[in-house]
């Protein structure tokens, strides 16, 4: 209970003292019309003996700091064939590291009034300490251990796999799960990486060992693929040592080769794809194709554009399919950027009996975002993308992981200081011209898990194009079998 009060406490004052200096003012409008350009503290460069670069920035408004160590490599970076090994890598470095076994990392961690978490996305990994600065010292090598001497028990892989298994089954028994998962089957296909979950398939799961557990961290957990990213109320002088300490006599081999992800084909024609659920309570909608990496040049002009799309509660399709007509409790659209090209989806939980209606104003306002926008709703959109910026830096946690972002996707150092310039300045000209580059109504896939002998009739007289039928299984593959 202690250390919840703790990190309530300092996860309050940090957000206070770091939001009142650098944050708008929203209870008066910008006297220039615009939000003012956040600030931020510098990003400190260093690199420990062994090649391992730090990026510091000094917080000194709690005595917290936050220590993360990024590994460049994700679940993208899955062998064929072993896709969830890197989450699965992740998951196991907290349950037996050095001479500890999981319990006692917990007790030790938790004894340090600590958090220690470990992560794979799609594009990096990550071990994550926060930690009272008072015992930076203590909890250091305890993360050392977990990132550089895990011991990969085998019990604890039963034990994950077992779960992760478990999950599946249950997944595909939830429509929003089915629809997720099934929208990202028929983009990319089971061969490609982002056609299966981050977590992996049945299949790959159940085929996992140790060793090649072991393979993909020797591969992957290494100096020259890594970096250590530290926010709070530490100097350069006093940090530096502690790492060099912990993580200064690492040693590996070069870093590896991202995978190579293809970018499938815009299809053809538009196809609507029914993942026949029976007796599901609503129809899971996605709409889409695949979007653009995060590398895109057109990522300010996007972010914009699908703001006024789906990416606010006041959007269009939120205002039409949840405030107008009520068929949803809420629809939004977003492009998953990745370091490879991810998904462009719309997207909602429709009631069944209003599914077909639903779909027809998906389509109106997937058509009308390629017309020029009003001159007052691009400036609300790029209000509130500017204005709600601040928010994402509120704690040492919500830094470092900006800085995540940074490192995972090589941003310049003055990205977050000229983020809210770059929105404010996109034009009604930016938004039509990305949103007719990448929306594209008439060859977009429409995936729907729901009831089909409730909704086929009705989207089948729309005429929307040719209608597939899919199952579970050809979701998930064969259901895994849990001893």
């Amino acid at each position: 209970m202690k250390k919840l009060l703790f990190a309530l406490l300092t996860a309050t004052v940090a957000a206070t003292a770091f939001v009142s200096a650098q944050a708008p003012d929203r209870s008066k409008p910008p006297q220039s019309g615009a939000p003012p350009t956040l600030k931020l503290p510098a990003i400190q460069k260093r690199m420990l003996s062994n090649g391992l670069p730090v990026w510091i920035v000094e917080h000194h408004g709690v005595p917290v700091v936050q220590v993360n160590l990024v590994v460049l490599s994700g679940t993208g970076d899955d062998p064929a064939g072993k896709f969830g090994i890197a989450s699965l890598t992740a998951s196991l470095l907290t349950e037996g590291a050095g001479s500890r076994s999981a319990l006692q990392i917990a007790d030790a961690v938790d004894f340090l009034g600590a958090d220690l978490s470990t992560n794979a996305g799609s594009d990096g990994s990550a071990v994550r300490l926060s930690v009272p600065v008072a015992r930076l010292a203590d909890a250091l090598p305890i993360m050392a251990d977990v990132a550089l001497r895990p011991t990969f028990p085998q019990a604890e892989l039963d034990r994950q796999k077992l779960e992760r298994l478990t999950n599946i089954i249950q997944a595909r028994d939830d429509p929003p799960s089915i629809g997720q998962l099934g929208y990202a089957r028929v983009l990319y296909g089971t061969s490609h990486r982002y056609g299966t979950a981050l977590a992996g398939s049945a299949q790959s799961i159940q085929g996992f060992t140790v060793e090649e557990v072991r393979s993909f961290y020797r591969t992957a957990y290494q100096p020259a693929n890594s970096a250590i990213i530290a926010v709070g109320d530490v100097t350069p002088a006093r940090l530096i040592p502690m790492l060099e300490a912990s993580f200064g006599k690492w040693q590996g081999a070069a870093a590896p080769p991202h995978a190579t992800l293809t970018v499938p084909a815009t299809p053809a024609e538009r196809t609507i794809y029914i993942i026949d659920k029976p007796g599901a309570p609503q129809s899971q909608v996605r709409i889409g194709w695949v979007g653009v990496p995060r590398s895109t040049p057109d990522y300010f002009p996007i972010t914009v554009m699908n703001t006024v799309l789906g990416g606010a509660f006041s959007s269009r399709l939120n205002l039409n399919l949840r405030e107008k007509h009520g068929y949803t409790y809420g629809a939004q659209s977003q492009f998953d950027m990745r370091l490879g090209a991810g998904p462009f989806v719309a997207a909602a939980g429709i009631q069944t009996d209003k599914t077909a209606d639903a779909l027809k104003e998906f389509f109106n306002e997937l058509n009308d975002i390629l017309k020029p926008v009003p001159a007052d709703e691009l400036t609300r959109a790029k209000h509130y993308v500017s204005l709600r910026y601040p928010l994402g830096f509120e704690t040492t946690g919500d830094i470092a992981t900006r800085l995540e972002q940074a490192l995972l996707y090589r941003l310049p150092d003055d990205y977050f200081s000229t983020y809210v310039p770059k929105i404010e300045a996109v034009t009604a000209a930016d938004v039509q011209r990305v949103a007719q580059k990448y929306i594209l109504p008439g060859k977009f896939a429409v995936v729907i898990a729901g009831d089909r002998a409730a909704i086929e009739p009705g989207i089948k007289a729309l005429n929307l194009g040719p209608i597939k039928i899919m199952t579970v299984d050809d979701v998930f593959g064969p259901a895994p079998t849990v001893k």
